[in-house]
């Protein structure tokens, strides 16, 4: 078990632990959200802006295990220009991904690196925080904005 976690704490997934970007937060964000994960203790917290129905602007502060380091870095690199559906595409795909199915569409296939914590499954929860706190955020700025 103990080579199962080395295995999956691999090179790139510490790399991209590493770089995350669009850390922090917005002046004045458009929606905002903080997701935890019960499982690990493991938060994002989201801002955003919106044009046009896209994300034009992205601040995170992750406070995650090198996983979910590793996916908010995957996502904070791909998700300016999205739309909710994407987001909402991308975030279904990936808790696909890691119960065996595909690895979500480009721009967000590089989130195939951590297929490999498919059988962590108490893992699963903070992979997805980035994705789940973007679309909390999504919803937060249409509230704000009805």
């Amino acid at each position: 078990m103990e080579s199962d976690l080395i295995k999956l704490y691999s090179t790139r997934i510490l790399a991209l632990a590493a770089d995350i970007p669009h850390l922090g937060r917005l002046d004045a964000p458009e929606g905002t959200a903080c997701v935890r994960s019960p499982q690990c203790g493991s938060s994002v917290t989201v801002d955003i802006a919106l044009t046009d129905g896209r994300i034009s602007a992205y601040a995170q502060d992750v406070k995650a295990c090198a996983l979910g380091q590793a996916s908010a870095a995957v996502v904070g690199q791909n998700i300016i220009g999205r739309t909710r559906a994407e987001v909402e595409e991308t975030r279904a795909a990936l808790a696909g991904m890691l119960e065996g199915g595909p690895t979500p569409a480009a721009p967000f296939d590089e989130l195939e690196v951590l297929r490999a914590a498919q059988d962590f499954t108490n893992r699963h929860a903070s992979i997805l925080l980035a994705l789940d706190a973007t679309l909390a955020a999504l919803d937060d700025a249409a509230a704000k904005a009805a």
